[in-house]
């Protein structure tokens, strides 16, 4: 028996493409591996059939699909987009799922801009996809949308359709342990058949978009600096660091090879890095950032649900919901102390502190607190924790919140 498909409209993403669409632009999804990204090109398909575009105007061409298998140079994608299009006067919106599959696809999609009557949108899952030389290449004529898995917000619509899930859980509770992929709402919600579809993400990404891309001949390493990254969520992280915790587990590599192993990580977008920003010098600094895993439930998959885990997955789940919501997003330092997040969105900011508990002692709460202390401005300042109860603000006027409500809530300047 076929499991039911449910599915959501993905409006804050649909919101920001549609004021491109039959605009004379490359309209460029980017986003890790099952992250949504297909959907949100049949949506947008749909969008234009509602609008009464025809369907042979239509070019839909997905490389995960065997069907399109013969199309592996952009001389390949040029001929099949011509043979679709054969009227000049037609305006044709071409759809190419994981465009980084076709060699120099690049040339193909630049000649189709150039012939002006191609409305066009590409998804691919690899940072590279925008690399110097290409963004050198289409200069000033693609827009990118990084397309990120479900936020709370989203999963907790999809999750409350599902009739043969235990509603007596915790809705959050799940989000930590399973994350956002919107492919796990296909499945039966069971722990072993949830964890091997996630696992099945981690092995693909590692072993397609990494190992394969790459040449990499230590997968070991690459496992362990990974596994490292996943532990490490919400801590100050550098290749050094990683480099001198490998010897202490009498595994020898230098802090160049794990530049190199996370920089392919991140180009597979499977982790992010988070830069610090010194408030008083106003300037980012080169060293000592912060990596996020792409989705929390990859967490789960490589180091398990360890109650010592939870901070910096906490952590994790804030960082990817401000990124959703397009904020530009980093660490701040001030004086000596640290401040988890600064997201800024049109000359607007919010200073974040993420902790599992506020109450759990007087030293906690004015640690918490205490990292706005010399911080001496109108922006919005939240502390939220994991501890139920109101909303409430201080007298220096810092927001505490439940991260549900954190998460769930609209306006967060």
């Amino acid at each position: 028996m076929k499991n039911k498909t449910y599915m959501i409209k993905r409006e804050k993403y649909l919101n920001r493409i549609r004021p491109f669409i039959d605009k004379p632009v490359i309209k460029v999804l980017t986003g890790i591996r099952r992250s949504g990204k297909s959907t949100l090109l049949k949506q947008i398909v749909e969008e234009l059939l509602e609008k009464g575009i025809d369907d042979f105007r239509i070019i839909r061409i997905n490389k995960e699909l065997m069907k399109f298998d013969s199309i592996k140079t952009y001389q390949d994608l040029y001929q099949y987009v011509k043979q679709k299009s054969s009227d000049d006067k037609q305006t044709y919106y071409l759809f190419v799922d994981e465009v980084q599959e076709i060699s120099q696809w690049e040339k193909a999609i630049n000649s189709f801009l150039a012939e002006s009557n191609y409305d066009i949108f590409i998804s691919g899952s690899n940072a590279r996809l925008l690399s110097s030389d290409l963004a050198s290449l289409l200069s000033g004529r693609y827009i990118e949308f990084p397309v990120y898995t479900f936020t709370f917000s989203e999963f907790k619509t999809i999750y409350a359709q599902k009739a043969s899930v235990d509603k007596s859980n915790s809705v959050f509770i799940d989000f930590l342990k399973y994350g956002g992929f919107p492919g796990l709402h296909h499945l039966d919600w069971d722990e072993t058949v949830l964890r091997q579809y996630l696992e099945s993400i981690v092995n693909t990404v590692v072993l397609k978009d990494i190992v394969m891309r790459n040449s990499i001949r230590d997968v070991n390493m690459l496992k362990h600096i990974i596994d490292f990254v996943a532990s490490n969520c919400g801590n100050i992280t550098s290749a050094k660091k990683i480099s001198d915790f490998s010897k202490s587990q009498q595994r020898v590599v230098s802090p160049d090879t794990v530049l190199a192993y996370l920089e392919y990580v991140m180009n597979a977008l499977l982790i992010h890095k988070t830069k610090r920003f010194d408030i008083l010098g106003k300037r980012l600094l080169e060293t000592y950032e912060k990596y996020f895993m792409a989705d929390i439930g990859l967490s789960t998959v490589l180091i398990g649900n360890a109650p010592d885990t939870i901070s910096g997955k906490l952590e994790n789940i804030v960082y990817l919901e401000l990124v959703s919501r397009a904020y530009h997003v980093t660490i701040g330092k001030i004086k000596d102390k640290e401040i988890d997040f600064i997201a800024t969105q049109n000359n607007k900011k919010i200073y974040v502190q993420v902790t599992t508990s506020v109450l759990a002692s007087e030293k906690t709460l004015d640690r918490e607190y205490g990292a706005f202390k010399h911080l001496d401005n109108h922006f919005t300042k939240y502390v939220i924790s994991l501890d139920k109860g109101s909303p409430s603000v201080n007298e220096r006027g810092i927001y505490w919140m439940n991260i549900e409500d954190f998460l769930l809530k609209e306006d967060l300047f």
